[in-house]
């Protein structure tokens, strides 16, 4: 019997062999072993196709759960011990967050060698965009405002979690570059600890390729992120990590997923990560037409129906989306160039994200966007 070859999604909308090794059933059934509450394992359902990690659906003798290894060169087990404080804070609150599947000691992650691995249960309800490409848009405006509803109610539930910032730059959605009045000299401070960062940069013109792309956004933005309230926000609010009660579109969200980009930083931020994730079809950036007004409308809509927002909320809002990203982008070039070797993918990161998106918002097209953000 020969078995399909496990590939990853690629940045491009392409399928591509993962840069890391996907889950062994034996590996797995050692990681059960240390948590007696789940039984013995039974099979392995599923292996996740996102690139970033390896991880998979298993079935014990006591359900289904939700198995996922990180090089400690990504995640050690303290910068996952922050993600996994802040699930907990949510959950406690009403936020369907899947419980954290703990050893009798209450440890929540388990390492051997140069591993590090977690254990959630598993998401209720259906994993409606479980095959879902990064920033491909939601499937119509009755999810979009339930995206929106519910990224609302977990930033209410965030209120009062009060936590340091992460120890890590790396595939974390902060906003330290974003908030700054001179995102250059807060990038230059970074570079000493960040040598990944420092060696791919150091063979570019960045600090001009950087401003000619965001300085007019950022100089209409910086005061009104100056204000912002800091918020822990989950940084990565795109649809295929949602779970849904049916595939109609009249479903609602049933469990949030993935809070591993989360970070400090404040609630329009992680609404304009929503609207850029969601509302934007960037693996057609040449097509030009991109931008979906009525998907970014509609999670507006839903967000406000729980938290209100005021006119000079929605024209911040605007200004943020050729923005929201760069941190991101800055951690994947620096994932790709240090931690993985490709350059090529470091690359993308850089021109494609980095710069291409901030410089779609200058077009035709994206200002038509941006306009229609801001309406009432």
């Amino acid at each position: 019997m020969t078995h399909a070859p496990h590939l990853a999604h690629g940045l491009a909308g392409d399928q591509l062999e993962p840069d890391w090794p996907a889950l062994r059933r034996d590996e797995v059934a050692a990681i059960v072993e240390w948590l007696p509450s789940l039984g013995t394992l039974r099979s392995l359902d599923w292996r996740s196709p996102r690139p970033l990690s390896a991880a998979a659906l298993v079935t014990t003798e006591r359900g289904r759960y939700f198995v996922k290894r990180h090089h400690r060169s990504v995640r050690d087990e303290h910068t996952l011990a922050e993600e996994h404080r802040f699930a907990t804070h949510l959950r406690e609150r009403g936020i369907p967050v899947p419980g954290i599947v703990r050893a009798g000691d209450g440890t929540s992650v388990f390492s051997a060698g140069d591993w590090v691995y977690e254990v959630h249960e598993a998401a209720r309800g259906l994993d409606v965009y479980r095959d879902a490409y990064s920033w491909s848009p939601i499937d119509g405006e009755h999810h979009a405002r339930g995206a929106g509803a519910m990224l609302a109610r977990l930033h209410d539930a965030a209120r009062g979690y009060a936590a340091p910032q992460r120890e890590t730059h790396i595939l974390v959605a902060r906003a330290e570059i974003l908030a700054a009045a001179e995102p250059a000299r807060v990038i230059d401070a970074q570079l000493p600890s960040r040598p990944a960062l420092a060696r791919y940069l150091r063979e570019r013109d960045w600090r001009a390729e950087l401003a000619d792309a965001i300085a007019p956004w950022h100089a209409r933005a910086i005061r009104g992120i100056a204000t912002q309230p800091r918020l822990w926000t989950h940084g990565d609010w795109h649809v295929s990590n949602l779970c849904w009660s049916g595939a109609g579109d009249d479903a609602s969200i049933t469990d949030v997923l993935d809070l591993g980009l989360s970070a400090e930083t404040f609630a329009l931020f992680d609404l304009a990560t929503a609207i850029e994730r969601n509302a934007i079809a960037w693996l057609d950036v040449d097509r030009g037409d991109i931008g979906r007004a009525d998907l970014a409308r509609a999670i507006v809509d839903g967000y406000r129906s729980v938290r209100p927002l005021a006119a000079g909320d929605l024209a911040l809002l605007a200004d943020l989306l050729p923005l929201v990203h760069i941190d991101f982008a800055l951690s994947e070039v620096e994932y790709f160039e240090g931690i993985t070797g490709r350059r090529d993918h470091a690359d993308v990161a850089y021109h494609t994200f980095l710069l291409g998106h901030a410089r779609w918002f200058a077009t035709g097209h994206g200002r038509t966007f941006l306009d229609r953000i801001v309406v009432q």
